[in-house]
């Protein structure tokens, strides 16, 4: 069976994407292999009309919605290459089977690796953030970590103090210069230049090598991102380096440099947010529906 759009990703940008093709009437076909990114998240913020609520319920609600439209389907696998094949496009989800859709978009998302820090990765989305708008207002003001993973980590460092009181543990990954240090004072940034041994405690308590315990409330770290759709690079989609890793390169209304294949969400942003995945697959979908309609007529 052919799709019209076949969208890879079944988080808030891909069922954004879907939404608006599914109300144009195309046939859709949505394949989600449920490694939604901040699934260890108990709340999401800054989304309006959402916020606080757990972003697991909002996926499934959106799920729901979506699935009330007779031209959707919904498939739980994951990719394992897409393909131009004739005209179209050929998804492979494992033992031969392949799907064909005339548009493809992605919306996979990304993978966050983290600083290798003992205790760090199993505090992540509970008081371990990267987001200071999706998470800063929750700490009320309180201790707040910055645990450098580049010289990009400055720029976390410089915006927290608006959330709280800050300390810049470097780790050894930069030594700021006298004006990044100038800056950071002027923010009232305390900066700690012992290396971390490990998180520990209920909260996200910064252990030192030379044996000092440094009680915060939470942690801001900068993760390496990689998108988790490897094969989008032999599909021909160009990427671009972003200060947290590579994302796909697209257009003003999300295109690809392959034509017919869209990216929207995290995968196709230098930074991003459940708000900023839900417009950027809303144009997606809608710029999908307007190549269907004049670019096949």
């Amino acid at each position: 069976m052919s799709f019209d759009v076949i969208i890879i990703g079944g988080s808030y940008a891909g069922m954004s994407a879907g939404l608006q093709l599914a109300r144009a009437r195309r046939n859709i076909l949505v394949i989600d292999a449920g490694e939604r990114r901040n699934r260890f998240a108990a709340t999401s913020h800054g989304f309006l009309g959402q916020d606080g609520r757990d972003p697991a319920v909002i996926v499934s609600e959106a799920r729901a919605q979506l699935e009330r439209y007779p031209t959707v389907q919904w498939l739980n696998a994951k990719v394992e290459s897409a393909r131009q094949a004739e005209g179209e496009f050929a998804v492979a989800i494992g033992r031969g089977t392949q799907l064909k859709g005339k548009r493809l978009i992605l919306a996979t998302g990304v993978v966050d690796r983290l600083p290798a820090i003992p205790g760090l990765q199993e505090r992540w989305g509970k008081s371990v953030f990267h987001c200071p708008y999706c998470h800063g207002y929750e700490l009320d003001q309180g201790r707040i970590g910055v645990i450098a993973s580049s010289e990009h980590s400055m720029h976390h460092a410089l915006m927290l103090p608006d959330w709280g009181k800050t300390t810049f543990f470097t780790n050894g990954a930069f030594i700021p210069d006298a004006d990044q240090s100038s800056q950071l004072h002027a923010r009232g940034v305390t900066i700690e230049t012992a290396v971390v041994r490990e998180i520990r405690g209920d909260r996200a308590d910064v252990a030192l090598e030379d044996g000092r315990v440094v009680a915060m409330d939470g942690l801001f770290t900068l993760s390496r991102t990689s998108v988790q759709a490897s094969w989008a690079e032999k599909l021909g989609c160009a990427f671009e380096e972003g200060p947290m890793g590579s994302f796909i390169s697209t257009d003003a209304v999300k295109q690809t440099t392959v034509k017919g294949v869209f990216a929207c969400g995290d995968a196709a942003r230098a930074a991003g947010s459940v708000a900023l995945a839900v417009g950027d697959g809303a144009l997606a979908g809608a710029a999908t529906h307007r190549s269907l309609m004049f670019e096949d007529a």
